[in-house]
């Protein structure tokens, strides 16, 4: 049977005055909680004036982290150590030590929030011998929710840096592909550089100097993967695929698809 003592985590519902979401203290837990009320936060050497329900995330590593007054807050927190969750607090923007670790919420974010935290406090308390893993899906699930709520914003240095993410973004955006009726609209640089507004020169210099390769080979390598993927896990015909994935003609697919990975549809779908 599973361990039913959790290692490295803890979960509390907040009292009515309290000086957290941030505090001196423990540098091997990083927090997280739902904090509702008005209060002044220091993080980090920055006064952060909040009012209304915020979700925080205090990286252990920051320098200093002090509440400065709090008013009738109410909310929940949970610590845990990065032994507990390694490739969350690795991966995630969330816990930069250098951005801003409030993340306002609406009433409709809010009640969510506030239901993942409910169900964390619930499970550690009872005797479910799997609730390690049930708190770990919610923790990544409360992540998941606050990066669609506030993207990250891509640490981009330079104006080619920014218009490779630009198109890489968009790129990926078209993919999967999920039926014929649809076809692959932009399918070469000149198409990109189009829905870009910027000239195909100035694309093809931005993506070469950050990724070392033509914008060409992305889109080919790209497009080609999804080709794998359709001819290995769909019934569509080889005609279906290549219209679907922008070719005039089911010879220019096989063409196309032979030159980038050696191989015929046909005989790569018979491996």
């Amino acid at each position: 049977m599973a361990e039913l003592r959790l290692q490295g985590f803890k979960v509390h519902r907040l009292p009515a005055f309290v000086e957290v979401p941030a505090v001196h203290g423990r540098r091997d837990f990083y927090k997280m909680g739902l904090v509702t009320g008005e209060m002044t936060v220091g993080y980090g050497g920055e006064l952060l004036e909040l009012s209304g329900t915020v979700l925080f995330f205090v990286n252990p590593r920051v320098s200093r982290s002090v509440v400065r007054r709090s008013v009738n807050t109410t909310g929940y927190a949970c610590i845990f150590t990065e032994a507990f969750m390694p490739a969350i607090v690795k991966k995630s923007p969330l816990w930069n030590a250098s951005e801003n670790p409030m993340i306002p919420l609406n009433e409709e974010q809010a009640a969510f929030m506030r239901s993942m935290f409910q169900k964390m406090l619930a499970v550690h308390q009872s005797d479910y011998p799997y609730k390690g893993d049930v708190i770990k899906s919610c923790i990544e699930l409360i992540i998941h929710e606050a990066l669609a709520i506030q993207p990250p914003v891509p640490n981009l240095q330079n104006g080619a840096a920014r218009l490779t993410h630009l198109f890489l973004d968009l790129l990926e955006r078209q993919f999967p592909i999920e039926h014929t009726a649809a076809p692959l609209k932009l399918r070469t640089p000149q198409d990109f550089a189009g829905k870009l507004a910027v000239h195909i020169n100035y694309l093809n210099r931005a993506v070469k100097e950050v990724t070392g390769k033509p914008t060409s080979v992305h889109i080919a390598e790209r497009v080609a993967a999804e080709a794998k993927a359709l001819l290995q896990h769909t019934d569509w015909s080889v005609a279906d695929i290549a219209y679907a994935l922008g070719f005039d003609y089911p010879t220019y697919f096989n063409n196309y698809f032979k030159r980038i990975t050696g191989s015929t549809p046909k005989s790569f779908r018979q491996v």
